[in-house]
């Protein structure tokens, strides 16, 4: 039983970052979840700040919807939280996050609400090339395992100077935690997809 619960785990962590479609994560021990249709909120203490958060922020549709929101904005908050260690399915940053805790973190900052789970964004449109992707748009990825062809990690792009893109996002790898990586051959082997989400990008 223990050797299956172990293989069930990896399994997991293989396939897809973050929770399943029905909890996320509200900080705590991995019990601490609740469905999405419940409403409830922490106090997290970032840099002196006290903010309340609401872990209901998050959707399951084709549109995220960005307001106003600049996306340089919201990547140079993306890099105040560098250093932040890598925590399996938690959106805490007093605990760590996993790369698409990490993900909705940075976005709910603004008010934006986004899919929990990693492999959800995959029906988030649009889908645009690596060539044309700026700041503030999203960068899929599969699982460690680079052979199952599913979306099991992803980031936001932080750069493109049309000769190297470099995105940051919170990694089980080496550095454990937010950094911000070069898309390197390794990341170019398990790439799927980039998705333009704000339309300001557009321009």
């Amino acid at each position: 039983m223990k050797l299956f619960s172990v293989i069930f785990l990896a399994s997991a962590l293989l396939v897809s970052c973050g929770w399943g479609d029905n909890t996320h994560y509200t900080g705590g021990s991995s019990s601490d979840t609740i469905n999405h249709e419940n409403k409830s909120a922490d106090t997290f203490q970032i840099s002196g700040v006290k903010e309340m958060w609401d872990y209901s922020d998050t959707i399951k549709s084709k549109s995220i919807k960005t307001g106003n929101t600049n996306p340089d904005e919201l990547v140079s908050f993306a890099n105040t939280l560098t250093g932040i260690p890598y925590k399996y399915g938690s959106i805490n940053p007093n605990e760590g996050f996993d790369c698409s805790g990490f993900i909705t973190y940075v976005f709910n900052r603004f008010g934006i609400a986004v899919p929990r789970s990693s492999k959800d964004f995959n029906e988030v449109e649009r889908k645009i090339s690596l060539k044309e992707s700026k700041p503030g748009d999203l960068i899929l990825f599969t699982g460690t395992d680079s052979t199952i062809r599913e979306v099991g990690h992803m980031g936001i792009i932080a750069s493109n100077d049309g000769s190297e893109i470099r995105f940051i996002h919170s990694t089980s790898g080496k550095a454990y935690g937010v950094t911000t990586t070069p898309l390197n051959k390794y990341y170019q082997g398990r790439f799927v997809k980039a998705l333009r989400i704000f339309n300001s990008n557009n321009n």
